[in-house]
């Protein structure tokens, strides 16, 4: 690893200590975001997925979502743990965001607790909020992490990490 391990302080995360393949695991705190100007999904039901170096990727159940701001899209990729993704945009009256939220309708084994669950880039929003705190994204554009006081990196995501 070309950059140090930052060392977590008491009740933080290193997400090298997280594991790869990655996991599931509930998140049994509050999960809001904003876009456009209003609260588009709220909840205590949440998933959060580990991998090592990210960090956590939050999925929220679909029911979270206000009715009619997820709109299904045609972009599709691939994740070699969780399986084929679908992208939705976000569109919220007279503002989109495209391509910006996916699921895995049909998750591969050890992944079935995404089904029917939702995660979103947190750049394009105008908050996402994790227990009230406010989630920066990130770095890098490409993964879907939301970084918060309670995890260390350093993350990958940013210049010089493609390979790690």
């Amino acid at each position: 690893m070309p950059v140090p391990r930052q060392t977590p302080g008491p009740g933080q995360e290193s997400v090298w200590d997280y594991p790869r393949p990655p996991r599931v695991e509930p998140f049994p705190g509050h999960i809001q975001v904003r876009f456009a100007g209003q609260l588009i999904a709220d909840t205590r039901q949440a998933f959060r997925l580990l991998e090592t170096s990210h960090p956590p990727t939050y999925y929220l159940p679909q029911e979270a979502f206000r009715a009619g701001v997820l709109v299904p899209s045609q972009r599709r990729t691939v994740c070699e743990w969780k399986g084929v993704a679908r992208y939705f945009s976000i569109v919220q009256g007279d503002k989109e965001a495209r391509d910006v939220a996916w699921s895995y309708p049909e998750p591969l084994p050890g992944f079935e607790a995404l089904a029917g669950c939702v995660a979103l880039y947190s750049g394009p929003m105008d908050e996402c909020l994790v227990d009230g705190e406010r989630v920066e994204p990130q770095p890098g554009g490409f993964y879907g992490g939301w970084i918060t006081s309670r995890v260390v990196g350093p993350f990958k995501g940013g210049p010089g990490s493609h390979f790690w």
